[in-house]
């Protein structure tokens, strides 16, 4: 039966209701486990109670401030008669995690629905930010279906070092290239090192972090503005709080994750991305959170997108000069949308209860040059293209507005390399023959190959090229890179190689064709040579033999489709374990 939201709840309707009301011994032990930690009957019986999923951790620099954010989001559900509950969740932080933090995004994602379905929670404040953790929070509170807002942990301080300003991620590979070409003293490298992550939050550049905290701003699931406030400004404690006031309210609206994440609100997200130059990992993410709510996007659908919007953000690495700081102060994500308000369905409903195009009112620029006007903007077309052909079949994504331009249409001989190690080797190798025409490819790193599908096709220029002053060539891969990075970068080829895509079968020597205005990758080699490869070829070995990996690899979807695991689409099956059923 489709729900009532004509009135609102009562005290009765609550779903907590179901383990604290009762007359009964299994309620009369919820209750009294309650009351063992302190609480009087009067905090919880009849008041929603609100989860706050909370993905600190000590190794997750972007979430340091999450002990004390929890504290305000707790404050804001008692301000406004709620019961909060505080619930520690997998914490994905980008830097530490081996072999890459997406082999455990869907595991975050399970982890997320199961704690909201089997505890007695009414709503839930999601706690997340550094890259894997926003998609892994949506995914799963999607699928429990409980209203939800979610709180973004907000970019760090510029960077800052002997008088430059310096942007998380885009900076490192910058000066690295600079440090192996030998152009960097040891002194110089610490020194950067130490000033170009100066606070909590996560990275200042427009990388996955802000770009999917923008998108879930965008799909209406964060409080309006919420994305773009650095995380050690007092507005993120204000909103934090602002954000456990308003879960409470949702819950008596019954303001549930089905009537906010609609097609039209997944096209709102996929627009804003590609004005912002997002990071080219928004299309896994973006897939797989729409196709949680029902939503079939497609990699066809973005690129028609990237295609007609354009890149007004100028915002580091796609565009040319600003940080996430600055972009707030300009005006932030609410005046970006503001800016492109025409290409928008503002009609949306948001977690704020008003439409989309009401929490835009009175929304302004108030920096020119950081958000573009729609005639200035910082490229033409939007921030993400996607590539097919006869070496991507299913699939590729590129950035055209982060690459030399000259490479937008570009032929030439492949480099190819089976893994990362042979690949580091080789273009640390002065003797490496290897020209600026070359075609860099490294396979067997995509979801199954990686494994978890890491961010390593932001190849390392070889050592040579780099001493020759050359900064940027064609490089190819099934695997993902850092939003932060740059470059002439196809990345997600799909299917990938280690499944049999016909990466699998191009060898060194072969030519590759790129051509971004046609959309196409290929290798020259004729159909009758790559099916006599196709003969040839053998799998190899499955990577895992037992626990999460050997889950992993067996249920993972392919880049395409967002690598979501099969048996959670929303067309598998009904979810059992609702307490009334037990």
């Amino acid at each position: 039966m489709p729900r009532d939201h004509s009135t609102k709840k009562n005290p009765q309707d609550l779903r907590s209701a179901r383990w604290f009301a009762p007359d009964d011994l299994r309620s009369f032990g919820h209750r009294s486990r309650l009351m063992q930690l302190g609480h009087a009957e009067g905090d919880f019986r009849g008041r929603p109670v609100i989860g706050v999923l909370n993905t600190w951790s000590e190794l997750n620099s972007c979430h340091a401030h999450f002990r004390e954010r929890a504290q305000d989001v707790k404050r804001g559900v008692t301000q406004a008669g709620g019961f909060a509950v505080e619930l520690p969740a997998l914490s994905l932080d980008e830097s530490f995690l081996k072999p890459t933090s997406m082999l455990y995004r869907n595991m975050l994602a399970m982890e997320t629905e199961e704690m909201i379905r089997a505890h007695p929670l009414d709503g839930v404040v999601l706690m997340g930010g550094c890259d894997k953790t926003t998609p892994g929070l949506v995914l799963g509170a999607t699928s429990a279906g409980v209203p939800f807002v979610y709180l973004p942990a907000g970019p760090m301080l510029r960077g800052n070092y002997a008088g430059k300003t310096l942007g998380s991620g885009s900076d490192a590979w910058k000066y690295w290239d600079e440090r192996r070409a030998g152009n960097l003293t040891d002194e110089e490298w610490v020194g950067l090192q130490g000033g170009i992550a100066r606070s909590a939050g996560v990275c200042m550049t427009m990388g996955t972090a802000s770009t999917m905290t923008a998108i879930a701003e965008a799909m209406g699931l964060s409080l309006p503005g919420a994305s773009s406030i650095p995380a050690v400004d007092a507005e993120h404690q204000r909103m934090a709080a602002a954000c456990g006031r308003r879960i409470v309210e949702m819950v008596w609206e019954d303001l549930t994750p089905d009537r906010i994440i609609t097609p039209a609100a997944v096209r709102n997200a996929a627009v804003v991305a590609m004005a912002t130059g997002c990071s080219t990992n928004a299309v896994v993410h973006l897939i797989a959170m729409a196709r949680r709510a029902g939503v079939p996007l497609t990699l066809d659908d973005l690129d028609a997108l990237g295609r007609t919007t354009p890149l007004v953000a100028n915002i580091r690495p796609s565009g040319q000069k600003y940080l996430m700081e600055d972009f707030y102060y300009a005006g932030g994500l609410r005046a970006l949308m503001k800016r492109i308000e025409d290409m928008l369905d503002t009609s949306c409903l948001t977690v704020s209860g008003r439409t989309l195009g009401e929490t835009l009112e009175g929304a302004k620029v108030f920096d020119d040059d950081v958000i573009r006007p729609l005639s200035n903007p910082v490229y033409h077309e939007g921030s993400l293209a996607v590539l097919r052909g006869n070496l991507c079949p299913d699939g590729a994504v590129i950035k055209p507005a982060a690459c030399d331009p000259r490479f937008h249409v570009h032929e030439g001989p492949a480099i190819v390399f089976d893994s990362y190690p042979e690949m580091k080797k080789a273009v640390d190798d002065e003797s490496l023959d290897v020209g600026p025409d070359h075609v860099m490819v490294l396979r067997n790193a995509g979801p199954q190959g990686g494994p978890g599908f890491p961010e390593w096709g932001m190849l390392p220029l070889p050592k040579a090229l780099l001493k020759q002053g050359h900064r940027d060539m064609l490089r190819i891969s099934d695997a993902r890179m850092s939003g932060t990075s740059y470059g002439a970068c196809v990345l997600h080829v799909a299917p990938e190689s280690f499944v049999g895509g016909p990466l699998a079968l191009l060898r060194t020597g072969d030519r590759v064709r790129l051509d971004l205005p046609a959309r196409r990758l290929d290798m020259l080699v004729d159909d009758a040579e790559i099916a006599r490869r196709r003969a040839a070829w053998v799998a190899p070995a499955p990577r895992y033999e037992r626990g999460w990996g050997w889950m992993f690899e067996r249920h993972v979807s392919q880049a395409d489709t967002g690598c979501d695991f099969d048996f959670l689409r929303t067309d598998f099956g009904r979810a059992a374990g609702e307490p009334e059923i037990f």
